[in-house]
């Protein structure tokens, strides 16, 4: 179950940023986007740093690298590199990617979370089922017919024999 779980976010994190990537490819090949072509460049080498971590199952790198994104997004704004709706547009895409890479790193805590929780039930169990230095350890029954002499008894046919 949790593999169909990682393998559905990747896949989620994965399309988000590919059409992430597919909307700033598409500004610099374009004039009068809203984007102007240092900036675009800037932002395609952030894209690819979160789709090359999403893709290495990394959530948290990725998202660093989102916020990365996010800032170099903010400063082009701020130069005039881009425009009010580009920004805008960019923004929804990017706040969509980090819903998924935030739910992928949500899933692979409760794997790490359920797979501890195993590992301690898994040791509770072999703890338990072993026996501890304070209890006692059961000694073996005597054999049914044994007098506890520890030998054959003689029957007394014998006594003398070898004494002449």
């Amino acid at each position: 179950m949790t593999l169909r779980v990682t393998t559905v976010l990747r896949l989620a994190v994965a399309g988000s940023a590919a059409v992430l990537a597919a909307g700033l490819l598409g500004a610099c090949a374009s004039p009068g986007t809203g984007l102007q072509r240092e900036a675009a460049t800037q932002f395609q080498a952030r894209v690819l740093e979160v789709t090359q971590a999403a893709s290495q199952e990394d959530p948290a790198t990725a998202l660093k690298a989102l916020d990365g994104l996010e800032s170099d997004l903010s400063a082009a704004a701020a130069k005039g590199q881009v425009s009010e709706e580009r920004s805008r547009s960019i923004t929804t895409v990017a706040s969509a990617v980090r819903a998924d890479l935030n739910d992928a790193v949500a899933a692979q805590q409760a794997a790490a979370k359920a797979a501890e929780d195993a590992r301690t039930a898994a040791q509770q169990a072999a703890q338990s089922a072993s026996p501890t230095a304070d209890a006692p350890v059961p000694q073996p029954a005597p054999a049914q017919g044994n007098s506890g002499s520890g030998g054959a008894k003689n029957s007394g046919g014998d006594k003398g024999k070898g004494k002449n």
